[in-house]
């Protein structure tokens, strides 16, 4: 019998940094690869929408320097990581109290240094400060009020307080990973209890930092994922990538041979062997790997269990003088309000903002109320510390599915090998972040290659024309 005739080795459905990370481990092991992205731009949820000179991320990842996958990912060698200032800035009782700075570093001396840094923050004093006037004096003589009894009542509590929070840090991110996944699992928010920390270093500060690194304001994600966010705030500071969320998968599809990627393709049908397309006939392979979004990668499969997800509203403001708060990822312990986390996003990125103008975006978590640009304003005010009446607002951007749930019982390490021909990865896969994207894309390449078997069998052809 004649040999059939193939398009690539692998065929790849979907664009995002799961698909492309995949596609990157298989063309450099000499088998030819072919993404096809039903959307005219790679990404996926990575996006960035642009808007009179500014650019605004829809979901607004956060990352971290201490992701393996951004060190060790072909391509991403020429992404800028963009830090927060150190820690975190948390709003309670009408101030504003630093929670850092974090250790950084990686490996063995890096895990040395995060000790000594933590330790350092244990030692440190808690600095605290009356967010500016500009609320109105109402608000004023409030926050005063508020503030009277602030400093007994800060986050991190006294001095012991602090010392213990340090010491768990310093444990947390000294403690290699698997260690991590073999501690037994809870929902995040019950096994907070379990940290032997006064319960206010825990609402006011434990809390708000794992709802903005999950995306799950009521912290219901497995207690094995909140540790892999916490080890990874403790070893290295919070960042965004520099020009947006659309730079890192645009690097990622740059970095691969010309051909690879192909866009406004949209597949159909999928089998071992092959995959239907919308308008491009049907392509042979040997593999398929789809790398969508949970959802759309159901669709294809039915019967593919599909998690929940959380519902992320980000709201980008602008505004000609940037609030007093700086540089720091601004985190509200309080809950009087809709936002989660906001920050002064030119500040850490001024290439997200034309010059002479101030780009704030905050981050609501859950399902966001009617008017939400109203509250967010109002809550704004409060955070911050000054008036919003004459802030612009660029964009309101809701994402229903932004961030799939982890909740227990959580697996990591879902299988991507469904069976020979045919795989799936994702952050749906591992973790919901994009370490846990790129990662998984890593595992399903690895699992494609030893089902294939030595090198590559032919060169790639051509993509056929539209119909």
């Amino acid at each position: 019998m004649l040999e059939p005739v193939y398009q690539a080795d692998v065929v790849i459905v979907g664009a995002g940094v799961a698909g492309l990370a995949a596609a990157h481990r298989l063309t450099s092991a000499g088998v030819s690869t072919a993404v096809l992205e039903a959307a005219h731009c790679v990404g996926g949820r990575m996006s960035t929408e642009k808007v009179d000179g500014f650019r605004l991320d829809p979901i607004g990842q956060l990352l971290s320097t201490s992701y393996p996958e951004l060190r060790l990912s072909p391509g991403l060698d020429a992404l800028v990581l963009r830090p927060f200032a150190p820690g975190v800035l948390v709003h309670s009782d009408g101030r504003h109290h630093r929670a850092g700075p974090p250790p950084v570093g990686g490996g063995a001396g890096g895990a040395r240094g995060a000790l000594n840094a933590v330790r350092a923050l244990a030692s440190a004093p808690l600095t605290a400060s009356a967010p500016r006037a500009g609320v109105g004096a109402a608000g004023a003589r409030a926050a005063r009020s508020r503030a009277a009894g602030s400093r007994a009542a800060a986050p991190l509590g006294g001095a012991v307080d602090q010392a213990r929070l340090g010491a768990a840090l310093a444990r947390i991110a000294a403690t290699p990973v698997e260690r991590l996944l073999a501690r037994p699992e809870l929902p995040a928010r019950h096994a907070l209890t379990d940290r032997g920390l006064p319960a206010r270093t825990v609402d006011g500060f434990l809390r708000p930092l794992l709802a903005a690194l999950l995306c799950d304001p009521e912290l219901t994600t497995s207690s094995r994922c909140a540790d892999l966010a916490l080890h990874a705030f403790a070893r290295g500071p919070l960042c965004l990538p520099e020009g947006g969320a659309e730079v890192l998968p645009e690097l990622l599809a740059r970095a691969l041979p010309p051909g690879t990627v192909h866009t406004g393709v949209r597949v159909t049908s999928v089998s071992t062997t092959s995959v239907t397309t919308a308008d491009h006939g049907e392509l042979r392979c040997r593999s398929v790997l789809l790398a969508t979004d949970a959802h759309a990668a159901a669709e294809l499969l039915p019967g593919l269990r599909v998690p929940d997800f959380h519902p992320v509203t980000v709201v980008h403001h602008t505004t000609d003088e940037a609030p007093s708060t700086g540089a720091s990822l601004l985190l509200d312990a309080d809950r009087d309000g809709p936002v989660a986390h906001t920050a002064v996003v030119s500040l850490v990125d001024p290439s997200r903002a034309p010059a002479g103008r101030a780009l704030i975006s905050s981050t609501v978590l859950g399902t966001p109320p009617d008017d939400v640009d109203g509250a967010v304003r109002v809550h704004l005010a409060r955070l911050h510390g000054t008036s919003t009446a004459r802030w612009e607002t660029l964009a309101v951007h809701h994402t229903a599915r932004a961030v799939p749930a982890m909740r227990p019982p959580h697996d990591l390490r879902r299988p991507v090998r469904l069976l020979a021909g045919l795989y799936v990865c994702g952050d749906h896969r591992d973790t919901s972040t994009v370490q846990g994207a790129l990662h998984s894309g890593n595992r399903a390449a690895s699992a494609v290659l030893a089902d294939l078997g030595a090198g590559p069998m032919h060169a790639a052809e051509r993509l056929p024309t539209a119909a």
